[in-house]
């Protein structure tokens, strides 16, 4: 049977992967976006575009129109009662499945909004897969490409703790399999890659991909809050950043677990293969 799923996020970080993915199977997708116009021409042959945003109630009627199952992904700036109130909608319109994007060991931190968010999808009247996902590679590309390639330096504040880095397009493959392959409802998994990592060992992988010195100068969180406000980021943004990585300062991102290789029946993405597939993205000339 052909499924109905609404993919929230679809231009983000894992959103654009998980809508690639479901293109290859057996799926009708629904592409949840701020501003179907400004992506009309990259995603109108994909699926069907529809303005979508959490902080807006009455986009999601239409969103949600025959949807059976949702890929959900919480913006880092929307409250997570707005999602919660999102997922009330989504169960009282019948929506049967919700895979959630969430983080590793969320199920154990009530202080980040994943935590509550998890528990208020298992109280609703809908079968749940939670996809607790680590450090995304891309974060190096997104965030911290600026650094890497005006300085050739990882400008990070996570001390010589290690990371279990996973690629955003192994978790958007990963959603597609648990939206539309039946026996993982009511699960969790936690998605890494297929190493833990310091960072002085990604700025290594660099160095040899690149063809050129890139270093880790472990830099105080202080200082990364200075260099993130001089590149014009908020402090709200910063103050996640500092938090994620004073995690892997702790030693606490460094769990590396098989779920990713036994969902994609393959391994997963190692941070060589993303820094190789996206090296001309580091490039000076760029």
């Amino acid at each position: 049977m052909t499924e109905s799923i609404l993919v929230t996020g679809a231009t983000g970080t894992v959103g654009q992967h998980a809508v690639s993915a479901l293109a290859n199977r057996d799926a009708d997708i629904t592409l949840g976006v701020r501003d179907p116009d400004s992506v009309r021409d990259d995603f109108a042959s994909t699926g069907n575009l529809v303005a979508f945003d959490f902080t807006k109630p009455e986009t999601w009627g239409t969103a949600l129109t025959d949807v059976d199952r949702v890929f959900l992904v919480r913006p880092p700036v929307v409250d997570d009662s707005d999602i919660t109130a999102f997922v009330d909608a989504a169960g009282r319109v019948g929506v049967s499945h919700i895979a959630y994007l969430s983080v590793l060991g969320a199920e154990k931190n009530p202080l980040i909004p994943h935590y509550r968010i998890e528990k208020h999808i298992v109280g609703v009247d809908v079968e749940h897969t939670f996809l607790r996902a680590s450090f995304f590679m891309q974060n190096l590309l997104e965030v911290h490409r600026r650094d890497i390639v005006e300085h050739d330096e990882i400008f990070v504040p996570a001390g010589t703790g290690r990371t279990s880095f996973v690629d955003a397009r192994d978790l958007g493959e990963v959603a597609a399999v648990v939206l539309t392959e039946p026996g993982h409802e009511n699960r969790a998994y936690d998605l890494t890659g297929p190493e833990a990592l310091d960072y002085n060992a990604v700025a290594t992988i660099f160095s040899d991909v690149l063809g050129r010195s890139i270093t880790y100068p472990q830099p105080s969180l202080l200082s990364f809050a200075l260099r993130m406000r001089r590149h014009g980021k908020p402090l709200g943004f910063i103050a996640v950043m500092c938090g994620i990585y004073t995690t892997a300062r702790l030693g606490l991102a460094a769990r590396v677990t098989d779920d990713s290789r036994r969902l994609l029946d393959r391994q997963p993405r190692s941070m060589r293969d993303f820094v190789e597939d996206h090296a001309d993205d580091f490039r000076r000339d760029k």
